[in-house]
């Protein structure tokens, strides 16, 4: 005999908290490169490393906002 579907109700909040956190993380992840991209600039003597940093931070916070968009619509 099969057993009876489990079905489990969401927090709203704990929703709310995920896709927030979403939000938050390609701002973080361009702010964080950049930053380096000048430390690195100041370190190395260099003009142009912040960009490098600003391009690196925006590829890793939309890479990973997709990894959690998936997950999350994978939990559902």
């Amino acid at each position: 005999m099969p057993e009876p579907q489990k079905t489990e109700k969401k927090d709203p909040l704990v929703s709310a908290a995920r896709y927030s956190e979403i939000g938050f993380i390609i701002p973080a992840a361009i702010l964080l490169g950049f930053f380096l991209g000048k430390v690195l600039d100041y370190w190395l003597h260099t003009k142009w490393l912040y960009l490098v940093g600003l391009l690196f931070g925006a590829v890793v916070g939309f890479t990973q906002m997709i990894r959690m968009a998936l997950a999350t619509s994978k939990d559902e």
